[in-house]
């Protein structure tokens, strides 16, 4: 904190002792603990690099970087449902229905929905906002459509191994989202 600080300037510096902070503290030794909500929470964590790293280029905060910051943290809430299928340890809570021996739920429904939607909005903002060109926007709508075809898929199929088939492709999809726009980028 202090190198990038003392190296760039001080608003970098102080980003990136709230994003340590953020994630020592509030993430990992109170939500963790004390919420099956923690990953979506901590997620915040996880998508301020870009808003220090701008910070340390340009020595301010500006749009740009908050919407980058939402993508990461639209992508993370979304994906996370599916770590909880996995042996991460979290707060405990009622059995998945397409991973029964998961401690923790994986929605389905309008919520999850709503929430994709809000992604694809949130990655392609930047296009009509003039912050990137007509290949980033088109890069993003042809991924948010894929995922929410996949989403779609994912609702139909409700029980038994074609549930979670779908799921598992939608994981394997989303997944890629975030390092193709950043890439894009």
């Amino acid at each position: 904190m202090i190198t990038l600080a003392s190296s760039s300037n001080w608003i970098a510096g102080a980003l990136l002792a709230f994003t340590i902070f953020f994630y020592v503290v509030i993430y990992t030794m109170a939500l963790k603990r004390w919420t099956a909500q923690n990953i979506v929470i901590g997620g915040a964590a996880g998508a301020l690099p870009p808003v220090v790293a701008w910070a340390a280029a340009t020595g301010s905060v500006s749009v740009e970087p908050l919407l980058l910051f939402l993508i990461i943290f639209f992508w993370t809430r979304r994906i996370s449902g599916r770590w909880r299928c996995s042996v991460v340890t979290t707060m405990p809570a009622p059995a998945c229905r397409c991973c029964p021996s998961s401690p923790v739920p994986m929605r389905r429904g309008g919520r999850s929905c709503s929430i994709r939607f809000v992604l694809v909005a949130v990655a392609a903002a930047p296009w009509p906002l003039g912050y990137f060109d007509a290949v980033y926007g088109v890069t993003s709508l042809v991924l948010g459509g894929g995922m929410l075809a996949l989403a779609v898929s994912v609702y139909r199929h409700r029980q038994g191994s074609a549930a979670l088939r779908a799921t598992r492709k939608l994981f394997a999809f989303h997944s890629s989202i975030c390092l193709a726009l950043f890439a894009t980028c």
